[in-house]
Protein backbone atom coordinates (compact mmCIF):
# COMPACT_ATOMS: atom_id res chain seq x y z
CA UNK A 1 0.00 0.00 0.00
CA UNK A 2 1.06 3.52 -1.09
CA UNK A 3 2.07 6.45 1.53
CA UNK A 4 0.68 9.51 0.43
CA UNK A 5 3.86 10.78 -0.12
CA UNK A 6 4.65 8.45 -2.72
CA UNK A 7 2.36 10.13 -4.58
CA UNK A 8 3.26 13.88 -3.55
CA UNK A 9 6.47 14.30 -6.07
CA UNK A 10 4.25 12.83 -9.07
CA UNK A 11 3.06 15.30 -11.80
CA UNK A 12 0.21 13.83 -12.55
CA UNK A 13 -1.22 14.22 -9.31
CA UNK A 14 -0.22 17.64 -8.65
CA UNK A 15 -3.25 19.03 -8.83
CA UNK A 16 -4.58 17.04 -5.83
CA UNK A 17 -4.38 18.42 -2.26
CA UNK A 18 -3.07 16.24 1.15
CA UNK A 19 -6.17 14.96 1.61
CA UNK A 20 -6.92 13.95 -1.96
CA UNK A 21 -3.39 12.30 -2.14
CA UNK A 22 -4.02 10.94 1.77
CA UNK A 23 -7.60 9.27 -0.24
CA UNK A 24 -5.81 7.98 -3.16
CA UNK A 25 -2.47 6.52 -1.74
CA UNK A 26 -3.94 3.38 -0.49
CA UNK A 27 -5.28 2.49 -3.64
CA UNK A 28 -1.97 1.99 -4.57
CA UNK A 29 0.37 -1.21 -4.67
CA UNK A 30 4.30 -0.56 -4.02
CA UNK A 31 6.88 -2.44 -5.55
CA UNK A 32 10.62 -2.73 -5.84
CA UNK A 33 12.12 -4.33 -8.84
CA UNK A 34 15.46 -4.92 -10.22
CA UNK A 35 16.72 -4.15 -13.57
CA UNK A 36 15.46 -5.97 -16.65
CA UNK A 37 12.00 -5.96 -15.21
CA UNK A 38 9.42 -6.22 -17.88
CA UNK A 39 6.29 -4.74 -16.77
CA UNK A 40 3.61 -4.52 -19.16
CA UNK A 41 4.33 -6.38 -22.71
CA UNK A 42 3.00 -5.53 -25.89
CA UNK A 43 -0.21 -7.23 -26.79
CA UNK A 44 -0.92 -8.70 -23.45
CA UNK A 45 -4.22 -7.86 -21.44
CA UNK A 46 -3.42 -5.15 -19.43
CA UNK A 47 -5.43 -4.76 -16.29
CA UNK A 48 -3.00 -2.38 -13.73
CA UNK A 49 -1.73 1.36 -14.64
CA UNK A 50 1.23 1.59 -13.52
CA UNK A 51 3.50 5.14 -11.94
CA UNK A 52 7.28 4.36 -12.21
CA UNK A 53 8.16 6.69 -8.75
CA UNK A 54 11.70 5.73 -9.00
CA UNK A 55 14.02 4.79 -11.61
CA UNK A 56 14.04 4.39 -15.60
CA UNK A 57 12.32 2.13 -17.99
CA UNK A 58 12.47 1.88 -21.75
CA UNK A 59 9.54 1.70 -23.92
CA UNK A 60 9.39 -0.70 -27.14
CA UNK A 61 6.97 -1.84 -29.60
CA UNK A 62 8.27 -4.32 -32.13
CA UNK A 63 11.59 -4.66 -30.53
CA UNK A 64 12.60 -1.26 -30.88
CA UNK A 65 13.12 1.49 -28.25
CA UNK A 66 10.48 4.17 -28.83
CA UNK A 67 10.51 5.70 -25.41
CA UNK A 68 12.00 6.16 -22.06
CA UNK A 69 10.59 6.59 -18.65
CA UNK A 70 11.71 7.99 -15.54
CA UNK A 71 10.48 9.23 -12.29
CA UNK A 72 7.27 10.42 -12.57
CA UNK A 73 6.14 8.78 -15.57
CA UNK A 74 3.20 6.90 -15.81
CA UNK A 75 2.09 4.18 -18.33
CA UNK A 76 -0.90 1.26 -18.52
CA UNK A 77 -3.11 3.71 -18.71
CA UNK A 78 -4.14 2.96 -22.89
CA UNK A 79 -5.11 -0.64 -22.26
CA UNK A 80 -7.55 0.38 -19.44
CA UNK A 81 -9.33 3.34 -20.80
CA UNK A 82 -8.83 1.61 -24.81
CA UNK A 83 -9.12 -2.08 -25.95
CA UNK A 84 -7.55 -3.63 -22.77
CA UNK A 85 -4.75 -4.81 -24.74
CA UNK A 86 -0.79 -3.61 -24.19
CA UNK A 87 0.60 -1.70 -26.81
CA UNK A 88 4.27 -1.82 -25.82
CA UNK A 89 6.72 -3.26 -23.68
CA UNK A 90 8.04 -1.41 -21.15
CA UNK A 91 10.85 -2.92 -19.40
CA UNK A 92 13.10 -1.36 -16.15
CA UNK A 93 16.80 -0.43 -17.11
CA UNK A 94 17.55 -0.06 -13.46
CA UNK A 95 16.42 -0.50 -9.99
CA UNK A 96 13.30 1.12 -9.61
CA UNK A 97 9.85 1.59 -7.14
CA UNK A 98 6.91 0.69 -9.10
CA UNK A 99 3.54 1.93 -8.05
CA UNK A 100 0.18 0.01 -9.68
CA UNK A 101 -3.28 0.11 -9.50
CA UNK A 102 -5.56 -2.27 -10.51
CA UNK A 103 -8.44 -1.69 -13.17
CA UNK A 104 -11.27 -1.10 -10.62
CA UNK A 105 -9.14 1.60 -8.43
CA UNK A 106 -8.29 2.92 -11.76
CA UNK A 107 -12.12 3.38 -12.62
CA UNK A 108 -13.08 4.82 -8.96
CA UNK A 109 -9.26 7.02 -9.55
CA UNK A 110 -11.38 8.59 -12.95
CA UNK A 111 -14.93 8.84 -11.13
CA UNK A 112 -13.04 10.41 -7.78
CA UNK A 113 -10.43 12.89 -9.45
CA UNK A 114 -11.70 14.64 -12.96
CA UNK A 115 -8.54 16.44 -13.39
CA UNK A 116 -6.16 13.20 -12.98
CA UNK A 117 -8.45 11.24 -15.19
CA UNK A 118 -8.68 14.30 -17.79
CA UNK A 119 -4.66 14.33 -17.84
CA UNK A 120 -4.96 10.70 -18.43
CA UNK A 121 -7.26 10.90 -21.21
CA UNK A 122 -5.04 13.49 -22.70
CA UNK A 123 -1.90 11.87 -22.41
CA UNK A 124 -3.67 8.62 -24.54
CA UNK A 125 -4.87 10.29 -27.45
CA UNK A 126 -0.94 11.39 -27.14
CA UNK A 127 -0.22 8.37 -27.51
CA UNK A 128 -2.69 6.87 -29.49
CA UNK A 129 -1.41 9.85 -31.98
CA UNK A 130 2.38 8.92 -31.80
CA UNK A 131 2.10 5.43 -31.96
CA UNK A 132 -0.37 5.65 -35.34
CA UNK A 133 2.51 8.05 -36.88
CA UNK A 134 5.58 5.28 -35.45
CA UNK A 135 3.54 2.14 -37.77
CA UNK A 136 2.53 4.39 -40.15
CA UNK A 137 6.30 4.80 -40.30
CA UNK A 138 7.55 1.42 -39.69
CA UNK A 139 5.24 0.41 -42.35
CA UNK A 140 6.95 2.64 -44.75
CA UNK A 141 10.31 1.56 -43.97
CA UNK A 142 9.19 -2.22 -44.95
Amino acid sequence: MAHPDDLAGIPLFDSLSEAELTQLAPAFEVKRVSEGIRLASEGASGYSFFVLAEGTAVVTLDDEVVATCGAGDFFGEMAILGDGRRTATVTTTSPAKVLSLFGTEFRRLQQTQPSVAARLEQAMQQRQQELAELRSGTSERS
